[in-house]
């Protein structure tokens, strides 16, 4: 089989996968200029039979010529069948997959793109791709933040609008670093500034753009840590307003205090300066010294400061600033008592639970 006969585009982020191989299918089509030579397959599948309907539907469109002759080009979008999820795991999609190889690996003048997302990278087939095909893992070609960072960047080029320095990291964590939702809200707000040439700002994107997935505390969190007492309470405020549960948010400010403590640590032992950025180099170099004092299990989390974010724990540093580490303990331990509160007191009575945590701890009584 020729090298460039079939592609194969997998990876974890559906809009990226799907952004990249609609490229390779872009760059293709110029070798079938007739509409009739190109098929898109929609790879979405419930059931096992659906996996068997969609590889004979891409058998079928490969092997049927072109009106004017010719090989045809064929995308397979969106399976969705190579993991392990009920169907993908599935005996019979399985079979469907091995029986297929015969045909793929002698696909004679057409040309095939099989796109996939959410993929298990240890599934048989995707091992067959991986030596059979031209093959890419967009996953690990990017990190998820560069590639967070690329699609809104190409989308605000596209709209004619510039973002101001930290804006684009803003708004990752306001809507939980969603590919496809950065480049939707990109989009929306162009609209919205229009033909002012103005670098849209981090408080435009929290006044227009809504918190989505793991962003859904964002505001309440940012607030809480600013510091600014009349902002967090009219932002819990809006938090419960839209009957947000109290546990995801009492999670993010502990999840974020854990770091602050570790970063009011560090600074406090002159190993850094709040005052300056913290480079990837630094945190790094400070992470293999401190080394001993975490698990070495290459996970993320806010118990090891240096499975962290550079970018995120820049945002931190001015915020220590505002904190001493006494008042960053107290906070841990207010945080523990509201725990215990929410455990007894009625739902209705959650939002008094934060708001007076907020008095509390920001107000200095």
């Amino acid at each position: 089989m020729s090298s460039d006969s079939l592609h194969a585009v997998l990876g974890d982020d559906d809009f990226i996968v799907r952004q990249r191989a609609q490229e390779i299918f872009d760059e293709l089509a110029e070798s079938f200029p007739d509409d009739l030579s190109r098929e898109i397959i929609d790879g979405r599948a419930d059931r096992v039979e659906d996996v068997e309907r969609i590889l004979r539907e891409a058998k079928s469109a490969c092997q049927t010529l072109s009106l004017f002759g010719g090989g045809k080009l064929v995308w397979i979008n969106e399976a969705n069948f190579l993991n392990q999820s009920k169907t993908g795991a599935a005996q019979g999609s399985k079979e469907a997959l091995e029986s297929c190889k015969p045909f793929l690996e002698n696909l004679g003048e057409a040309k095939l793109i099989i796109s996939a997302s959410p993929v298990h990278r240890s599934h048989q087939f995707i091992k067959w791709l991986q030596k059979s095909s031209a093959y890419e893992d967009v996953a690990k070609q990017e990190k998820e933040d560069v590639s967070f960072r690329r699609i809104v960047e190409e989308t605000a080029q596209e709209c004619g609008i510039t973002f101001e320095n930290g804006a684009i990291e803003f708004l990752a964590g306001k809507i939980g670093g969603h590919s496809r939702l950065g480049a939707e809200e990109t989009r929306k707000l162009a609209s919205y500034v229009g033909k002012d040439t103005t670098p849209v700002t981090e408080t435009l994107i929290n006044e227009i753009v809504p918190d989505f997935g793991e962003g859904d505390f964002f505001e309440a969190s940012e607030a809480f840590f600013s510091n600014d007492l009349q902002w967090a309470l009219d932002a819990i405020e809006r938090h419960f307003f839209h009957a947000k549960d109290a546990r995801p948010l009492l999670s993010t400010l502990q999840n974020r205090n854990r770091l602050l403590i570790q970063l009011r640590v560090l600074a406090d032992g002159g190993e850094i300066d709040p005052n300056q950025r913290l480079s990837k180099e630094k945190l790094e170099q400070l992470g293999r010294k401190h080394a001993h004092h975490f698990s070495d299990s290459g996970e993320k989390s806010t118990l090891n400061l240096f499975s962290q974010n550079p970018w995120f724990l820049g945002r931190l540093l001015p915020i220590v600033k505002k904190f001493n580490t006494r008042k960053l303990i107290d906070l841990q331990s207010a945080l523990l008592e509201a725990f215990e509160q929410l455990l007894v007191q009625p739902r209705e009575l959650q939002v008094n639970i934060f708001k007076d945590l907020a008095i509390r701890t920001l107000s200095g009584k």
